[in-house]
């Protein structure tokens, strides 16, 4: 719960810089104002209501931690190399 507090507390900041109320953000993005309550309370939203209000604010950055494009191996690859399995599909070969 500490990552969500910290996170509402961001996302409440951003907002107040913006000049926006809650009213006004929910209207923009589309979700009821509870959601965005919710959201800058620390508790569990949809992520598409985070997506959604992150890039409203104009801070896609948030969005990049958590998938950086292009940067590195994915979730998957990691979790292969640890494993000890390759990173690429090899063929069995025929037996003759």
């Amino acid at each position: 719960m500490e990552m969500q507090d910290a996170l509402g507390r961001r996302v409440r900041a951003v907002r107040i810089a913006a000049g926006l109320t809650q009213a006004d953000l929910a209207r923009q993005v589309d979700v009821s104002v509870s959601s965005v309550k919710r959201l800058e309370a620390g508790a569990s939203v949809g992520l598409d209501t985070f997506v959604a209000v992150a890039r409203a604010l104009g801070r896609a950055d948030w969005l990049e931690q958590f998938d950086p494009v292009g940067d590195g191996p994915s979730p998957l690859e990691l979790l292969r190399e640890r494993r000890g399995f390759p990173r690429q599909r090899q063929r069995a070969s025929r037996a003759t």
